[in-house]
């Protein structure tokens, strides 16, 4: 008992200590680095927390710049619009839909390639390693991606969204490194011994012990997908194919008045009531794309660190 009360009794002179040597001058650095650290922390969220209070705000008091910190006049009248929308919501289902699936693809195609690459004994890997470099700086280009997609009949379908992204080239060199730094051979010999094959080595153990890298993996593919305009832009016509984020632009083209209608005191007030839903409704739909992203990152955020460092520090 006396050995332990004389540790702790160490323990705290060196913290007192420490604390008692820290200079003037390392204060002074402590509070300018919190004082950044806020003022950088107000200057990323405040916009995102202006949308929130705007959602839900009296859009007039809004345009007049009277809500600022609190929302002023409650008015759920924007979500309301927007979740009574047929478009919207079919969008919405759509997207995740094409998230999903996207996603699920993305890590068939991403994962064994990133560990086949990451194995010494794999003849050619480094030819096919480059292979794979060259394709990030040069493309086909968009014409003859098109022609393509078309060719293959795959035009108004989620394939077409899907299979020409099905890889990325930068997630798989993070997730090969990270498997380099985490799979060591010595478990791969360990389970040959056993009578185990390398596909089910990689199924039974590779991918258990890869949780942090493949949580970073649905992060990057999902956000992506869940992004992804100008894929859908060109190879989806058909209105009831389309993701959240064309359905989103045609709400809010819908509403245009037509520039022959006579300019009466009644034609006015009522243009002045739709630009003002039309501002509700941006909030609002920013809000509902936004929620996805938001509910997925804090289950992935525990991975998030691990996963980005361990697969970025050898190449």
């Amino acid at each position: 008992m006396a050995i332990n009360n004389s540790s702790a009794a160490a323990e705290l002179y060196k913290v007192k200590s420490f604390k008692e040597r820290r200079c003037f001058e390392d204060k002074v650095f402590d509070v300018i680095n919190f004082a950044v650290l806020t003022i950088i922390f107000v200057l990323v969220a405040y916009p995102l927390y202006f949308i929130v209070i705007s959602s839900i705000s009296d859009p007039q008091k809004v345009a007049s710049g009277e809500v600022l910190f609190f929302p002023v006049g409650i008015n759920l009248d924007g979500y309301k619009e927007v979740l009574k929308n047929e478009g919207v919501m079919r969008g919405f289902f759509n997207s995740v839909y094409y998230t999903v699936l996207g996603t699920t693809i993305n890590l068939i195609v991403t994962l064994p390639t990133a560990y086949a690459l990451s194995r010494p004994d794999f003849h050619g890997r480094k030819g096919i390693s480059i292979f794979y470099v060259i394709t990030m700086f040069v493309s086909g280009g968009l014409i003859p991606t098109y022609l393509v997609v078309r060719s293959l009949g795959m035009l108004n379908t989620v394939w077409a969204l899907v299979i020409p992204g099905a890889i990325s080239v930068y997630n798989m060199m993070v997730a090969r490194t990270f498997f380099k730094a985490n799979i060591p051979g010595e478990l791969l010999d360990a389970a040959r011994v056993d009578g185990c094959t390398d596909t089910i080595f990689f199924f039974r153990i590779v991918l258990p012990l890869s949780g942090a890298i493949i949580a970073i993996l649905v992060l990057w593919y999902g956000v992506g997908h869940w992004n992804s305009y100008f894929s859908a832009l060109l190879y989806i016509t058909d209105r009831k194919r389309q993701p959240l984020q064309l359905e989103l632009r045609m709400v809010l083209l819908q509403n245009t008045q037509a520039p022959d209608m006579p300019l009466t005191e009644e034609f006015i007030a009522e243009r002045q009531r739709l630009n003002a839903l039309r501002e509700m409704m941006k909030y609002s739909l920013i809000i509902i794309s936004s929620l996805p992203v938001l509910v997925l990152y804090p289950f992935i955020q525990k991975h998030f660190v691990k996963g980005i460092t361990v697969g970025s520090l050898k190449g």
